[in-house]
């Protein structure tokens, strides 16, 4: 059974990092069959000024974009790429740009206790919260809901985000991100190899075999 080690850097608001996870996944079943993959996840915040309670998406978009009229043509590419995935997108339900450092927090606590299964459905239950049913996720009541819902122990989960454990780690990960040369979302890397963007499944399982096949190389004949 071969291994290797993926790590996937990413923000919660952003719609590409759900759909590039979802063709990784597609190329992880499909075009790595045997393949034993060892899942993390590299916070990276796109908006790490934004307030605590996050803002208007109306008013942040249209101010970011130009209009409220590009933003909405941008949503409708969105949720035309993920409808073919299986990905609900319903941006009329969403009405706050969040903060997502609560979310990555939360993230990066299910990563030091949880199982990988956990830690996966966790990530997957925040981008669907906030996307697919317009929840708040940089709200305490909203993510120990969806912690809870993943696995994971109600107090402990309130303890821990009623605290500052995680902030350190998260702010650290995001400098070693920068410092490696990120600067967008999402960025995958496979092996030793980065992939920048939401890549069609093609392209991740590609990068897998390359990966697989160099790490074959690496670990050469035994006789």
């Amino acid at each position: 059974m071969k291994s290797l080690d993926i790590e996937i850097t990413y923000d919660f608001i952003c719609p590409w990092c759900w759909i590039g996870h979802s063709n990784l996944k597609n190329a992880l079943k499909d075009a790595a069959p045997g393949l034993t993959a060892k899942l993390s996840y590299a916070p990276y915040e796109l908006n790490p000024s934004m307030p605590r309670a996050g803002a208007s998406r109306k008013e942040y978009r249209t101010a970011k974009f130009g209009s409220w009229a590009r933003s909405q043509a941008m949503d409708a590419d969105v949720t035309s790429a993920g409808r073919k995935l299986g990905l609900d997108f319903n941006y009329d339900r969403i009405d706050v740009t969040p903060n997502t450092r609560l979310a990555h927090r939360l993230l990066a606590y299910a990563q030091r206790v949880g199982d990988e299964k956990k830690t996966e459905a966790l990530f997957e239950a925040i981008f669907s919260a906030y996307f697919s049913r317009g929840e708040n996720i940089g709200t305490l009541e909203v993510l120990v809901q969806l912690a809870v819902a993943a696995g994971f122990e109600v107090q402990d989960v309130r303890d821990f985000l009623g605290s500052a454990q995680g902030e350190a780690e998260v702010v650290a990960k995001e400098l070693e991100a920068q410092s490696l040369g990120v600067s967008a979302v999402p960025s995958v890397r496979v092996g030793d190899s980065r992939i920048g963007g939401a890549q069609p499944s093609a392209i991740f399982a590609a990068a897998l075999r390359a990966a697989l096949d160099v790490s074959s190389t690496k670990v050469g004949p035994t006789a």
